[in-house]
Order: C-alpha cells, then structure tokens, then sequence
C-alpha cells in the first residue's frame, strides 16, 4: 500500500516536472522564435509609436508621420524582436537636410547613442553624391562601394521608397522614388554576417520623416526578384529614358523659377533683430524680415535670435525642421512679451546644428520675459494628464512656483506610464506665455518637442504618505508575524520538552520502578525461607521491603510527574482531579473540581506550568495534610487564569522547615511564566495554594498598540518579566 502511494507521488512529481520543463522550453521557443510578430506595420497614422526606443535625435509623430528634426549624425530609432532572422523593410523617407542621409536598419543589437554605435547593416538615400547607401555598423562603418548614382538624384523635401532585405547572409537594398516605380538595386553576401537582430529608423547629419514602414518574412526568391528589379532598371532602354528630362523634375525647376522670380519682385527689407520687432506699432502693422534658428516645428512653429523668439502662426515656404537657419519676412503683430509674424514667407538659408537651451529658473520663465524662446529648467511633477488630441500635460512645481509642460501625442504614450508623480525632471522646450495654451491657470507653458527633451533626474521621494503607511503596515504585519513565530517555537521547544520526560518516563518505568518491584519480591521471597525464630532479622527484612516499597512509591510519583499525557489537553482542572483521585484511590477523600469564567487558549508552557504546581499541591496536601475533602478550582478572567487547590486537613506555619524543597520549586515555575504564587495556611484550618498567570490581552483595534509595545518591552528589550499583582480571582 505503502509502495504504491510512493510510486504515484513520484509519477505526479514527474509529470509536474515535465510540464514546468515544457513550459519553460515553450515559452523560450516561442521568445526566440525569429518570425514572432512579424509580419509587421507601424501605427504612425494612428498616433501610436510606444515600441519604438530613441537613441539621440528629437524623434516625434506629426501628422501620422515619424519625424526627427535633430541633425544629429548617427540619430537612431528601434524597435522589434531581436531574433528576427530572414525579412526585409521597407519605408518611405524623406529628406529634411540639404546635406546627409536617412535610411533604415536591419538586424540591429547592441544599441547606444553615438554615431554607428550598434551592430547592424544599414540603406539609406544620400544627397551629397546622389546615392543609395549599404553598409554595415559594428560600432564602427564599413559602406559597400558606391554603386552609379540614383538617376535624378537625391535631393532632399522629396519622397523616396527604401527597401532593405536579409536572407541567410545576402543583403540586398533598393529604392525608387513616389511616381517612378523603377528601382535602383544592389546587394552584397557578407560571410560574417549579422544573424539576426531588430529594425529601425535612421538619419546621419539630416533631419528626415518616415511613413508606411512595414517589415515581412523574406527567403531566397524575394531577394532574387528584388536583385533582378534592380537589373532591370540598368538596361539600355531605361538607361535612355533616364537621360531624358524627367517632367516632375523640369516641373520642380520650374516652380523654382517661377519663385525666384516672385522673390525678386518683392521689395527687398533689411533684416532685424527679433527682439527689435516689439517696438513695432499695434495700429498698423510694418512688413518686416528677420533671420533666426527654427526652435520647434510642432505643434507650433517658432524661431529664435539671440535676442528673442518669434511665433509663425501662417507661413509659407519648404518643409522646415529644428536647426535650419531661416529668413522670414512678413506683417509683424507685437504683443506684450514677444512678437508674432503673420502671414509669412520663409526662406532657408542653410543647415546647422540645433540651439542649445538657456538655462534659467521657474520664477523666471513665469516674468515673460523668455517667451517664445528655448529654455531648460527643473521642476517636480506634481501631476500628469490627457489633453487635447491625445497629448500629454505635465503639472509642475518649482518651489513657490508652477507651470505645465505640454508634449505631442505618439511616442508620449509609454513617458506617461513611466513618469512618476514627485519626480524630480529637467525639461526643454519653448517657453510660451500665451493665454491660449496656459488658460490662465499658470504663467507659462513649456512646449516640448520631443520624449529627448524630458530627463528624470530623481524619482519620487520614498517617504511619501502611501509608503509611510505601508512601512507601518508592514511593520506591523512584520512584529505579528514575529510574535506568532516566537510562540510557535516556544510551544515546539516545550512539546520537545515533555517529549523527552515521556521518554525519561517510559525509561525509568522499565528499569527503577521494575528493579524496585525485582527487591521486593526477593526480599519478601527470603523472608518467607527463613525460620520463624529469627524475629530480628524479620524485622529488618520488614523493614528494608518498606524501604523498597516507599522508594517504589516515591518512583512511580517520579514517574507520574514526567507523564505528558495529562497536558495533551488544555482541561488542566480535569487533568489534576484525575491525578488526585489515583493518588487518594482507596481513600474516603473527597475530589471537587471547579472551573469559572470564559475559558480561552492559553499557551502550552502555560499549561504545563499550572499542571505542574496543582500537581505538587495536590501532593503535599496527601502527604502531609490528610484532608478528607480537596478542592481544585480553576478561574479565567479577561486577563489571567488562577489555579487554586485547597485541602481542609492540616495546615502548616508558612516559613517553617514544611515550606521546603517543593514550594521553592512551586514558586520558581510561578515566576517562569509571569505568574505570582500564594499560600494561605493555619495549623488549624488547611491549606489554600493560589497561582495566577497573566494572559495576553484579546487584540483590538485600540488595544494592538499597546499590546506590541508592552511585547516589545518584556521580549525585545529583555525586560523582566512583570509579575502580576496578587487579586482573588477565585472565590471559595
């Protein structure tokens, strides 16, 4: 029977295993498994990037679009299963620079800000020689050689469609442009190749916008039918139609033309500072140009001097991003900390680096007088929301004063789920003290243009008044827990107690209370064999089988003392009454047991304690006092339990040769437990022994406290035990 329990608890320990094991090997499998989440689409149309992970640049969603204004050389975006193995990408870019390139990454790892700071192979379009660029990046670059340059050129503000694809260790790119759909390809077969790893989007000194990127599985005849695109667009025919002009192209020029020619017929204003616009007149606005930095794209576009910032609600010209040295012209609208300029015309003169941020101070910003302008400073969230169009409003303290921080929905999605309130953050962005954005409800508002503008310097500090009240929480649970365990293994290390005296017990039961039974029956056995004329020595073998029998006696009363079967229930009043009534058996003593009060669960210790002391009571009472009536009483109390036995035999002088070697050890258990000992005699008129054992309080609501600091007092300090005061809980 036994076996057979065995093996079924080893099969279903088995089985149980084999299903963890085959959990784990699952879920593993299904983590690595390189075509897990593909095939794969951006949701940049509906505002929605979370997944993706910035390493430099300003990368932000505007008008369903991924954009980064930075021209940052090496400005990265990534997202994806790093376990992608065979699959191509495929996007559409778009030139914000009129130097650099932008492109897109296949199986990249190792990732951090820094030019070609990844391992990966990357395509992007060129203009500074008219190429599509293949390489590979491995914390350093090595770009396969230029092919031919594209026909028609890269030129930047125009739509081009990437491909990039990896099969085993081909790999291959091409692109075309919006409205011909022949292709420029090439590939090349790396014997160390890259294995597997993510996409992303990239841009080297060029701001770009990306669209419509989609990833899917690849194999060996995608990429030959790519290659093979690609020959085609090398032949002759198309290398003829290529020579021809191309009439989006001759359109473009002409446009251009005609635009020069527009600019040529206008009357030709000096530029001016932006901070000079201010003094401009309210009653008839002057045409003005000025010349400054674009600062911010969206959702606003501003551009800044080093003399102020300039707000263009209406404008016309090229796609602008953040860093392009702007000229702009139009009707100037000053108001009371900064200007505006409408409508207008812009010019871009040329590409530089981004401005760097004035540092200055909460109370400063709210004076107005950095409106429009781009700044940094430091400020506690105090609370986040939702605003319009799905964007993110940060409230802000910095310390008497406070401001909101408004940022461009998209890739805020996962900043607001990591942002904690209380943190301490810096932030960058367009100061603005515009009624329309602030609402009144603060002095300025900081426009931020992208996730790369907030850093968290500190989160929120511990001692908050939730973790305060969970540390107390904890505390509590944790000096509970602490008192339980601390009982629990007194009771274990009382019940190995009583567990060794039954042992101690059953051990001098089989040997001196037996070999005392052995003497006796010897020598009652001689003295039957001797003749019946020796009186004297049938007196002393009288006398030693009193002896035997006496010490017989005084064994088994050992004995019976060390037995743990009476405390194996909390009934200590019925334990000690069986106890007397095999000491009196015989007897015309009479045994009362009596028990008073609510009785409740008092702790094993406890138990053996009070049995301990009614049982040398109980005793002393049959040895010395020959009563002919014993009463146990036992009284609970909503803080203590009393045990009294009283005899009506005779009684004894406390502090005589009596009170010996038993009450000593009576009133040493007492004080064991907390308890108090007391012993009423007269020679005359019997013996009353009272012990009372305080009990911990019931818990409450109010009373917890003080019962833990009072626990606290008695076991964590090792204060002495507290005795308590004598009171007669029992009466008679």
């Amino acid at each position: 029977m036994k076996t057979a329990h065995l093996l079924r608890r080893i099969a279903m320990g088995s089985l149980l295993c084999v299903l963890i094991a085959g959990g784990v090997v699952g879920s593993l499998a299904w983590l690595h498994n390189p075509n897990r989440g593909l095939p794969y689409r951006d949701a940049f149309a509906a505002g929605k990037a979370d997944e993706w992970k910035a390493f430099g640049g300003t990368w932000e969603l505007v008008n369903g679009m991924m954009r980064n204004d930075s021209d940052e050389r090496g400005a990265k975006l990534l997202t994806g299963s790093p376990y992608w193995r065979n699959y191509s990408i495929e996007a559409d870019v778009y030139l914000l620079g009129i130097s650099g390139d932008a492109g897109v990454i296949i199986r990249s790892g190792h990732e951090e800000e820094g030019v070609n700071a990844y391992s990966g192979y990357y395509a992007g379009v060129r203009t500074i020689d008219n190429s599509l660029v293949l390489g590979r990046a491995d914390h350093g670059w090595m770009e396969v050689p230029r092919q031919s340059p594209v026909p028609g050129g890269i030129r930047p503000f125009r739509w081009y469609h990437l491909k990039l694809m990896a099969v085993g260790c081909q790999i291959a790119a091409s692109v075309s442009t919006e409205n011909a759909p022949a292709q420029t390809a090439f590939g090349i077969t790396d014997t160390q190749c890259i294995p597997m790893g993510r996409i992303g989007l990239r841009s080297y000194s060029s701001g770009g916008i990306w669209r419509n990127v989609v990833i899917r599985p690849a194999t060996h005849a995608d990429l030959l039918a790519m290659l093979q695109l690609g020959k085609s667009r090398a032949s002759p025919a198309t290398n003829a139609a290529a020579s021809a002009p191309d009439p989006l192209e001759v359109r473009h020029l002409l446009e251009e033309e005609q635009e020069t020619k527009q600019e040529q017929s206008i009357a030709r204003v000096s530029t001016q500072s932006i901070g000079s616009l201010r003094l401009s007149s309210f009653a008839a606005p002057a045409t003005a140009a000025v010349r400054g930095v674009v600062v911010l794209t969206a959702p606003r576009l501003y551009i800044q001097d080093s003399s102020g910032g300039l707000y263009l609600p209406e404008y016309t010209g090229p796609p602008l991003k953040v860093g392009d040295e702007v000229e702009v012209t139009g009707q100037v609208f000053p108001g009371n900390f900064s200007s505006q300029m409408h409508p207008a015309r812009v010019q871009v003169l040329w590409a530089r680096t981004p401005m760097p941020p004035l540092s200055v101070t909460a109370s400063q910003a709210s004076t107005g007088r950095y409106d429009a302008t781009f700044v940094e400073l430091r400020g506690t969230l105090a609370g986040r929301e939702r605003g319009p169009n799905n964007s993110l409003i940060l409230d802000l303290d910095a310390g008497p004063q406070s401001f909101r921080a408004v940022l461009n929905p998209g890739r805020s999605d996962a900043l607001f789920s990591r942002l904690k309130v209380g943190s301490t953050l810096r932030l960058r962005g367009i100061c603005v003290v515009d009624s329309t954005l602030t609402h009144n409800l603060t002095p300025f508002v900081l426009l931020l243009r992208s996730n790369e503008d907030l850093d968290v310097i500190a989160g929120p500090p511990w001692w908050s008044t939730g973790h305060v009240v969970a540390l107390i929480v904890a505390a509590v649970l944790l000096a509970l827990a602490s008192v339980v365990l601390y009982h629990r293994v007194e009771n274990w290390r009382l019940r190995a107690i009583l567990e060794e005296r039954g042992r101690l017990a059953h051990e001098m039961h089989d040997t001196l209370a037996q070999s005392f039974a052995g003497i006796g029956f010897q020598l009652q056995a001689i003295r039957n064999g001797l003749p019946e004329g020796m009186p004297g020595l049938h007196q002393q073998l009288e006398l030693a089988r009193e002896l035997v029998r006496h010490s017989h006696e005084e064994a088994r009363r050992s004995i019976a003392t060390l037995r743990t079967e009476p405390l194996e229930s909390e009934d200590i009043a019925g334990a000690l009454e069986e106890c007397a009534r095999r000491m009196l058996r015989g007897t015309a003593v009479q045994v009362i047991a009596e028990k008073k009060g609510e009785q409740r669960p008092i702790s094993l210790r406890v138990t053996d304690t009070l049995f301990r002391i009614g049982q040398e009571a109980i005793a002393n009472a049959v040895r010395h006092a020959n009563p002919s009536r014993l009463t146990i009483g036992l009284a609970w109390s909503s803080n203590s339990v009393c045990l009294q036995v009283e005899d009506d035999g005779a009684g004894f002088v406390p502090g005589s040769p009596l009170s010996g070697f038993g009450i000593r050890g009576m009133r040493r258990r007492a004080q064991s437990v907390s308890g108090s000992l007391r012993i009423d005699s007269r020679s005359t008129g019997g013996t009353v022994v009272r012990v009372e054992v305080p009990l911990p309080p019931r818990a409450t609501l109010r009373s917890w406290p003080r019962i833990m600091w009072k626990h606290a007092m008695e076991h964590g300090f090792n204060a002495r035990p507290a005795r308590a005061a004598n009171s007669h809980l029992y009466r008679g």
